[in-house]
């Protein structure tokens, strides 16, 4: 779903009602009726300025120091702005998170979460099941907006407030409380639950309605539409993206506009599983028991005990990447070039990637348990090599690709 659609499907929803303002009465048990198109308007415009407030608001966290901004920076397209593999939170901001913090810039058009994801847009057979795919974040257990701004705003090493009443606490004392009452009912602070449950739904509005989080304004982009030219490097890179037996990037990052003429999302939203290696600079990686395997858990809780979901993660957009100082779940690569030169040489030259064991032999997807390896992907790049073997992409090559990517950072972001 692109930016025109979601416009329409956010309006539809407001037009039937879905947001309607807390604790509104409704005399004789009589239904209002759905707002009017005008109204539904309105009401996304002012759901989407509150939701801006809030997310640049640093007292609704309970250190009363971080917003959603201080972790999602719209100077580096609401991704992290620093090179940590994860960020500190926390009620005295002492808390290390667990996974690398994605952008929130081109989320408005992932699908919900879904274990069995039929593309009626592919041209291939429709009854391909395409396995699990979709939702928010990283191992996908949110579905909008608004269920994805829940989390951090509870999270014990994110925002940490103890509870939903806290941050209704912190609302009713921000200098925007009025609005916020104007938007959801005089008495909403009066139901802390209702509260709640208002802010998340005014910065999903925000997150997923304002353009800001998705101008598509790259140069890829103006590419697409003949108003820009890319580089003999850049047209090549393009081309090793796509090619299906060298980088095959674009089989996961669609590089192509869809069908309905919607701007190219760079990911297909689908969950897989590569084996990025063991990042020892997450403070949780000290436990040699903890293991981070996304789908199946630990923070994603319903498909504890799945083993063929262990190890999966989020395909993220590739829009921007080129800014990023940390790359995958974990942050463990710390340049795009390195990130990339993983895919083409992960299985052709392990010890690259690897720690080495004190009997000589390459731990091999060190951060993978061996039980959950029939889940990772080869598929090219990987394509079945074997330690020695050719890599899938030259140095140049590799380079090309990197050329490539950075024509997808929008030009608001540009010069960062």
């Amino acid at each position: 779903m692109g930016r025109k659609n979601h416009t329409i499907a956010l309006l539809t929803a407001l037009t039937v009602g879905l947001t309607a303002p807390a604790n509104t009465a409704e005399p004789s048990g009589v239904h209002p009726g759905p707002m009017s198109r005008q109204d539904a308007f309105a009401r996304a415009d002012a759901l989407t300025a509150l939701g801006r407030q809030m997310f640049f608001d640093p007292s609704l966290s309970a250190s009363g120091k971080q917003a959603c901004s201080s972790c999602h920076d719209p100077n580096h397209a609401f991704g992290p702005a620093s090179a940590s593999p994860v960020e500190i939170g926390g009620a005295k901001l002492d808390q290390p998170g667990v996974r690398t913090v994605p952008s929130l810039r081109y989320l408005q058009a992932a699908p919900a979460f879904t274990e069995h994801f039929y593309d009626s847009e592919d041209e291939g057979d429709e009854s391909v099941d395409n396995g699990p795919t979709g939702g928010l974040t990283w191992d996908g257990r949110a579905d909008h907006g608004k269920d994805q701004a829940r989390i951090p705003l509870l999270s014990p090493f994110e925002m940490g407030n103890k509870d939903e009443a806290q941050v209704a606490a912190s609302l009713r004392k921000a200098s925007y409380a009025g609005t916020f009452k104007a938007a959801f009912g005089a008495d909403v602070f009066d139901h802390p639950q209702d509260a709640f449950e208002a802010a998340v739904d005014a910065l999903g509005t925000f997150e997923q309605s304002s353009a800001d989080f998705y101008p598509y304004s790259s140069r890829y982009d103006a590419f697409l539409a003949g108003k820009a030219q890319l580089s003999a490097q850049e047209l090549r890179g393009r081309m090793l993206f796509e090619d299906e037996t060298k980088g095959n990037c674009a089989s996961c990052h669609l590089s192509e506009p869809a069908n309905d003429g919607e701007p190219p999302q760079f990911t297909d939203y689908g969950l897989i599983a590569i084996g990025v290696p063991r990042n020892p600079a997450i403070p949780a990686n000290a436990d040699p028991n903890y293991v981070d395997l996304g789908l199946c858990g630990p923070l994603r809780t319903d498909f504890k005990g799945r083993a063929e979901y262990c190890g999966l993660f989020k395909t993220p957009t590739l829009r921007n990447v080129a800014l990023r100082k940390s790359f995958f779940h974990n942050g463990y690569f710390h340049s795009l070039r390195e990130a990339v030169a993983f895919y083409a040489s992960r299985d052709s030259d392990p010890a690259r990637w690897y720690p080495t064991m004190a009997d000589g032999t390459v731990d091999k997807f060190d951060d993978l348990p061996k039980a959950y390896w029939p889940n990772l992907n080869t598929d090219p790049p990987f394509n079945g090599r074997k330690p020695g073997d050719k890599p899938a992409l030259s140095d140049a090559e590799i380079d090309d690709i990197v050329a490539f990517l950075g024509t997808l950072t929008d030009a608001d972001q540009a010069g960062q």
